[in-house]
This record gives C-alpha cells, sequence and structure tokens, in this order.
C-alpha cells in the first residue's frame, strides 16, 4: 500500500498510520570541507572541559540531533558536537528526498507527537535559518484513470493549472495548506550545518566501531570512550578514533551495523533499506511560475506506479512513488551497500514520466527532466524507528529507521534525542513505543521484556 492510499484513508478517518510508502551540492561540499576535521586539529580547538559527542551519519536525521544539541550548549556546559559521515552531508535520501510533511496524518498512531511537533518546528525554523524552499500547501487526491475528473472540477482554486490530462478520474482534496508543508531537506542540512558551526564540526570517514570501559556500578554497564573510523579517501586502512563523551547513531538503513559495534549489549537492529527512485522535472520553458498543490495519486494500472507529485518553490516538480523498489537485507547493509553508489532504475524513470506526462498536457508537450536518482529508506519491522539508549550502555544512543517520515519527523526527532542525552529523558516526544531493544532477545538486556513484534501492516514495504 502507498504513502498516497493510506494517507487518503488517514485523512478520511484520522486512522492510525504506521507505515507508508514513499520514495524518496557543490556549496555544501565546500562547507563540508571547512568544517572536515582530522584529529589533530580537533585536539588543537578543543574548548576546555567541553563535552564530547559523536553523532555518527550527516543526513537530515543525523544533523538534526547535532543542530538541537548545539542549541542547548551554554558557556558553563559547553558542547563539542562532531558529525561522522561516510560521504558528506544529506548524500544519500536527506539528499533526494521529496521533503513532504503532514502535521495531523498521524494521528491515532504512536508517531503523532513526532508529527505534530516536527510540524510546528519547520516552521519556526525554516524563518530562523533562512530556508527559501519550505512553505505549506495543499494536496489532492486523483485518479490517474477514469475521465471526467478535471472537466467537473473547473475553476477549483485547488487544481493547479498544469494539472490537466485528458483521462484523469476523480479528484479530491487531502489537505487545504494549513497542516501540509513542505521543504527541500539538503538545504534544510545545510543551513543547520551553518547555522550550529560553532559547536558542530563534520569528519568524513566510515565507522568501524566503538572503543569502550567498564563501568564500577553493579549494572555493568559499559560506557563509550570513542568512536573508531576510517578517514574517507585513506587507502592504507588506517583506524583513527573520535574522543567521545557519548554517541548517537544516526545513519539511516545502515544504523544496523550498531549491533555488531556494541559488544555485551546484545542489541538488535533489524532493518531493510527499500531501493526506490525518484525523478525531478524542469520548470517549463515559457511558464512564470509552477503552482503549488501536491499530488497523491492511485494506482496507474497502465504504468504500475502510484505517483506522488511534489511542485517545489524553484519551479522544479520532485516526484516519488514510482513503483520497482528493491529491498535490501540488513546483512547486505551492514557491508555497506549502496552507501557510495546508488543508481536510478531507468524503466521505472520512463514509466514515471509516462504516467506524469497523462496527468499534464503542458509537461507532456514542453516538458524536460532535470535529473533521475535513487535512495533509500529505513524500514524497521514494525515501521517504528528505533529512538533511544543502546541496553547495558550509559552513553550510547540511536537514532534510526524513520521509515518515509524521516525528513518530516526530523526537528522532532533531533529535539528528542538531544534531550535523552543531555537531560536523561526526553520532554518532547514520549520514546517509548520507539524502544531500541525492542527487538531484543532479554538475554542480550536488561529488564528482560523479551522480544516484541508489533505485527501491524506495513503496506507495500513488507
Amino acid at each position: 500500500m502507498s504513502r498516497g492510499r493510506m494517507m487518503k484513508q488517514s485523512f478520511a478517518s484520522t486512522a492510525a498510520v504506521l507505515a507508508l510508502s514513499s520514495s524518496f551540492s557543490s556549496s555544501l561540499i565546500g562547507s563540508v570541507h571547512s568544517l572536515s576535521l582530522s584529529m589533530s586539529a580537533a585536539s588543537s580547538t578543543s574548548k576546555a572541559g567541553a563535552k564530547s559527542i559523536v553523532v555518527v551519519g550527516g543526513g537530515i536525521q543525523g544533523t538534526s540531533v547535532a543542530y538541537q544539541l548545539a542549541q542547548k550548549a551554554t558557556a558553563e556546559e559547553p558542547l563539542e558536537i562532531t558529525i561522522l559521515e561516510a560521504k558528506e552531508p544529506a548524500s544519500a535520501a536527506s539528499g533526494k528526498g521529496g521533503g513532504f510533511m503532514a502535521r495531523s496524518w498521524g494521528d491515532g498512531s504512536p508517531t503523532q507527537g513526532l508529527h505534530h511537533l516536527a510540524f510546528d518546528m519547520y516552521e519556526d525554523l525554516a524563518k530562523e535559518l533562512g530556508c527559501s524552499s519550505y512553505r505549506k500547501l495543499p494536496v489532492l487526491s486523483v485518479a490517474p484513470e477514469g475521465g471526467g475528473g478535471i472537466r467537473g472540477s473547473k475553476g477549483n482554486p485547488l487544481i493547479p493549472s498544469w494539472l490537466d490530462g485528458d483521462s484523469i478520474g476523480r479528484i479530491s482534496p487531502m489537505g487545504y495548506g494549513d497542516d501540509t508543508a513542505q521543504i527541500t531537506p539538503k538545504e534544510f542540512v545545510e543551513k543547520m550545518l551553518e547555522a550550529a558551526s560553532e559547536n558542530v564540526s563534520v569528519v568524513l570517514g566510515t565507522c568501524t566501531g566503538v572503543d569502550v570501559c567498564e563501568s564500577s556500578d553493579e549494572d555493568d554497564e559499559q560506557s563509550v570512550t570513542g568512536v573508531r573510523y576510517q578517514p574517507r579517501g585513506s587507502e592504507d586502512g588506517t583506524e583513527k578514533v573520535l574522543p567521545a563523551d557519548a554517541v548517537v547513531v544516526s545513519a539511516g538503513p545502515w544504523s544496523c551495523q550498531a549491533e555488531d559495534w556494541f559488544e555485551g549489549s546484545g542489541v538488535q537492529l533489524p532493518m531493510e533499506g527499500v531501493k526506490s527512485t525518484s525523478i525531478v522535472w524542469k520548470q517549463p520553458e515559457g511558464t512564470s511560475e509552477v503552482d503549488a498543490t501536491a499530488l497523491f495519486c492511485g494506482e496507474d494500472y497502465r504504468f504500475n506506479t502510484h505517483l506522488e507529485v511534489y511542485p517545489r518553490p524553484d519551479g522544479t516538480i520532485y516526484i516519488c512513488g514510482i513503483g520497482g523498489s528493491d529491498y535490501i537485507t540488513t546483512q547486505e547493509l551492514k557491508q555497506g551497500a549502496y552507501r557510495e553508489v546508488i543508481e536510478a532504475n531507468d524503466s521505472r524513470v520512463k514509466a514515471a514520466s509516462d504516467s506524469f506526462r497523462e496527468l499534464s498536457s503542458l509537461y507532456r508537450e514542453k516538458g524536460e527532466l532535470d535529473r533521475t536518482q535513487a535512495c533509500m529508506r529505513p524500514c524497521p519491522p514494525d515501521a517504528l524507528p528505533y529512538m533511544g539508549a543502546i541496553p547495558s550502555y550509559t552513553n550510547a544512543f540511536v537514532n534510526a529507521g524513520h521509515n518515509c517520515w524521516g525528513i518530516a519527523w526530523a526537528p522532532a526527532s533531533g529535539r528528542a534525542m538531544a534531550e535523552l542525552v543531555l537531560d536523561g529523558a526526553s520532554e518532547s516526544v514520549d520514546l517509548r513505543p520507539f524502544d531500541p531493544a525492542r527487538f531484543t532477545p532479554s538475554a542480550g538486556k536488561r529488564g528482560g521484556r523479551g522480544r516484541k513484534k508489533k505485527g501491524a501492516s506495513v503496506g507495500e514495504q513488507w
């Protein structure tokens, strides 16, 4: 089941939405190089008495954690936050996702708090950070086949001028722009890094594990003292270590590697990566603007697509819901599958393009693709994220597996994790449904709660 179909149901009945299907600069590269620190440079610029926190992963989730941590730094309690990123910030799904968010579309589910808080935070943060790609916009449900939909809806201000296909079927509103919005995630990552540069630095390298010391307390817990990594571009295999008073693993689908990093925890983080293609259309020549209405389309059996169509403020149109996704196993992800290179499926690009042209004569006649791309979204078995402490460790945390809502939830996830790391608990979001140990056998964790599985349908993903 696609995100569009499930969202339509949610809009009508406010049913729980547990798992939804979607696909998801050169200026940033320059800033990354200026932010990247070698160990010697990090040591020479360290603030006296500062607490060192390493965030593994430089996507929108990891960067949001780092940014929110930086907001809690004070002169009395300074923080040095390092993002350890394998390739470059926003190089995976955060650089290729659609950036759609909906405040009420998770109502009644365990993720309701993430939806509400993040949506409200985005509006404020976009202003504070100067994000030009943020805006609220209406959303339509569109049947791609059937005929008569447009003719019966002429004059409706929600219908964009470019939606004029002859075969379009029923059209109905899913959101009026009060609780639906968008942002280009790559810009948001860039702006957060820029704003938090005093406290946040970026190191490019692949995490290989952690250094630990045994705790002296009776619980026999361990503490992380450093994060090991292989610097990007190094050829001799030499590892370096980032000193760490705390670590947050937030590396999207590749976060399942943490199972092997935290010895003694027994933590199991089952994850499947959904590898999906998306496309971006240029603004048609001769048009002054592209009307801002998003579409969630039903199944188009002519092309086996269920398009999600997002016009952006820069005049481009982003499209996902292309179908034909590949599913990557936990073991493949542990080996780094598609972390470096991930290519679009050409057959799905053609199918999506053909389907979209049926919706719009403007794009059929004047449309030109700007780029094709692919990325992966991380999917735990119950479609809920992993957010919380690693069992048997005093200062290790995970924030990953946010499914197709990772971009939409990022500010709230970042705030909740910052509170957990620095204050010992999250006041902003109830993290209990997202316990990272929920799939861990009782022998491998304290408390003996045993293996739990929600059994909820997650549609097309599973």
